[in-house]
């Protein structure tokens, strides 16, 4: 049984508990938290508790997470557009509004799902849930991913990742006329104290965060700009460009809402690169941009 310990800060104090841990664990919901409380698997202060406790500062919440039950996750055949296959490694272009790996509650319709079914053989280092996945993209973005067939495969990507020797860069269109034509964003990244579900740019339980930007077009209203990870910390872009305060156009958790008619963020993962984990050989991919972005740029070239 696996156990986490948190230490409840003052911008915590008088959350319920059952709301601060599915914020604290990424992937907990609110309904599995509760499960987990009524059998007993919750304590605060090595005593359990119920749903409804509000937590104190000086509190240290106990989670016992019980061994996943294996998951019976389907194959489903997909029209999956992949871009590079070999033993060892896959790079596959996902579609906007697709889900990259099952979770308790949605365990159809994802990329795991389709992979599957592509095929047998994918990594298992990160759990029957995800198996084969090395990094993730948000649902509402577009874009290529590496995908690990095998175990040797999946950890050679992730040194790449962690060392930041894998080429990520994404087109985007921002709220605003960004007015210099390069930047670099450098500004750690941590959960929001005021919406939890939400990261932000914060200097307490943070995280290192770099990225870089260059210009491509300019509107009166938006800029189309490009964005190369230097790290790739959750939805950096998204929170990065809000921070300099250019969020994505159409992004319903960190830009201005119901501005423009786009599923989700204009955000697309156009270039890939990695060193081959067999051959070490450079490989370096590049999806074109998706049509509803290539449509959303000419009706603001309109404008």
């Amino acid at each position: 049984m696996e156990s986490h310990v948190f230490n409840v800060l003052a911008s915590d104090e008088g959350e319920r508990i059952d709301k601060y841990l599915s914020a604290e664990g990424e992937e907990w919901s609110r309904t599995l938290i509760q499960q987990w409380v009524k059998e007993g698997n919750v304590k605060v202060n090595e005593r359990p508790v119920k749903s409804n406790y509000k937590i104190q500062l000086g509190d240290t919440v106990s989670v016992f997470v019980p061994e996943p039950e294996p998951a019976d996750i389907e194959p489903e055949k997909m029209d999956l557009d992949i871009y590079y296959e070999d033993a060892d490694v896959l790079v596959v272009n996902k579609p906007r509004g697709m889900v990259v790996h099952p979770a308790p509650g949605h365990l159809s319709g994802t990329l795991v799902n389709g992979l599957m079914a592509h095929c047998k053989d994918l990594s298992g280092i990160n759990g029957v849930m995800r198996p084969g996945i090395v990094h993730r993209i948000d649902k509402d973005t577009s874009g290529l991913l590496m995908v690990a067939k095998n175990d040797t495969a999946h950890e050679s990507l992730v040194n790449q990742l962690v060392n930041r020797t894998v080429t990520r860069r994404y087109k985007a269109v921002v709220h605003g006329t960004i007015p210099h034509d390069d930047g670099t964003i450098d500004a750690p990244i941590g959960r929001d104290k005021k919406d939890r579900q939400s990261m932000t740019v914060t200097r307490e339980n943070s995280k290192h965060a770099v990225t870089h930007f260059h210009v491509l077009e300019r509107f009166d209203e938006f800029t189309f700009v490009e964005c190369r990870l230097e790290t790739g910390r959750t939805h950096q872009i998204r929170v990065h460009m809000k921070y300099i305060g250019y969020p994505l156009a159409g992004d319903p958790k960190y830009g201005p809402r119901k501005t423009v008619h786009f599923p989700g963020q204009v955000l697309h993962a156009g270039v890939l690169g990695f060193h081959h984990p067999k051959t070490e050989e450079y490989l370096e991919f590049e999806a074109q941009l998706p049509q509803d972005m290539e449509l959303f740029l000419e009706s603001i070239r309109k404008k």
